[in-house]
């Protein structure tokens, strides 16, 4: 029987996980990957005693090793050294996206996951063959669906993979858990990745990028309104946290040379919205299905995400010189330079692959 490492942070969702494999009859070891910030000074507030205290109670319950990684300095050199930097350059970051590629199944997969056959883990993902090529695939809960922060991995960590609650609904998943008197039943759902779930996202950013005031300025009339601590605090869609009378006020553009943030005005102005999305780094994740088309100068129908959300838009994927460009059937809100777009197939089923976004804006 294959060997399997299950990656459990002690929530439902990968305790489930355990559940299930052991009621297939496979013995998993468990790892629990410690990536919290708690060590670094002035952070005490994150701790991993809880999560790792359910974690060896699933694993001495079912009877699997346990073990703790320390990944805690390559998580530091890698995403939050990568956060610091994409927030100072005005660039949206996915801090989730990164820890999925370079830490759980990157560094993990160096230390210890290469000497196993699988790695399990709680997302809500699934895995398809199409042509003998292994496939990233879309959840059967669309609202819990977790492929666009896995949307960076590559062929040989998709392939390595196992997603045992990708065919269940998180009602579903609850109910496994209860049933199975797992004590992570009733857990709450973690809200993101420690340093930004657990600690106040704008400390963090305080503490590594200071505090500067700069002018908010009304992009259309050029007007002054207000003043902010530092553009690295905001970004592009924002409406919360501008302190602005008479709005709703969306950020819309940054100057990052002068500090300056601009914002528009109402729920939907033009300024908000764009069709036209530009890619770098466009990454096919396992099977190159579109680049033969796109050569040619072909337009490929995509369905994709620029965030995480239930929702797919409908768009044209297309080569333009050395990069890529997907241009949407209807605009969308908040296209946020630096974040990922996650480009799946018309039947939004495949993940395909992904690109970092570049550039956005209005188009006919």
């Amino acid at each position: 029987m294959e060997s399997i490492a299950a990656l459990v942070s002690g929530g439902v969702d990968s305790s489930v996980v355990v559940h299930l494999l052991c009621e297939q009859g496979y013995k998993p070891d468990i790892f629990y990957i410690k990536i919290g910030m708690e060590e670094e000074e002035g952070y005490i507030d994150c701790p991993a005693e809880e999560d790792m205290e359910i974690t060896q109670f699933i694993a001495q319950k079912y009877g699997c090793r346990f073990e703790v990684v320390d990944l805690h300095r390559e998580y530091w050199d890698g995403v939050v050294t990568y956060t610091i930097d994409s927030v100072r350059k005005g660039l949206t970051p996915n801090p989730d996206v990164m820890c999925n590629r370079l830490i759980k199944f990157g560094a993990f997969e160096e230390r210890r996951g290469h000497e196993y056959d699988f790695t399990a883990t709680g997302h809500y993902a699934n895995k398809v063959y199409v042509d003998g090529v292994p496939f990233l695939a879309t959840a059967k809960d669309p609202v819990k669906d977790q492929t666009d922060f896995l949307s960076q991995l590559d062929y040989s960590q998709v392939s390595k993979l196992m997603f045992p609650i990708g065919g269940l609904m998180k009602s579903e998943v609850r109910a496994v858990a209860r049933e199975a008197h797992l004590p992570s039943a009733e857990r709450k759902d973690s809200q993101g990745i420690c340093f930004l779930g657990k600690i106040n996202y704008n400390d963090f950013l305080r503490r590594y990028l200071g505090e500067r005031e700069g002018k908010i300025v009304e992009l259309e009339t050029g007007r002054v309104l207000g003043t902010h601590k530092g553009y690295w605090f905001h970004t592009i869609g924002q409406r919360k946290g501008l302190y602005l009378g008479g709005g709703p006020w969306f950020v819309v553009k940054k100057d990052t040379e002068e500090n300056v943030l601009y914002v528009s005005q109402g729920y939907d102005p033009e300024t908000q919205y764009g069709n036209v999305i530009d890619l770098l780094g466009f990454h096919y994740l396992t099977g190159d299905l579109w680049s033969e088309k796109l050569e040619k100068g072909e337009v490929v129908d995509v369905k994709f995400k620029i965030r995480h959300t239930p929702d797919f838009a409908q768009g044209h994927l297309m080569r333009m010189g050395e990069g890529y460009r997907i241009v949407s059937d209807v605009k969308v809100q908040g296209i946020a330079p630096g974040q990922y777009t996650t480009i799946y197939d018309n039947d939004a089923h495949l993940v395909v692959a992904s690109g970092m976004i570049g550039a956005g804006f209005s188009g006919s």
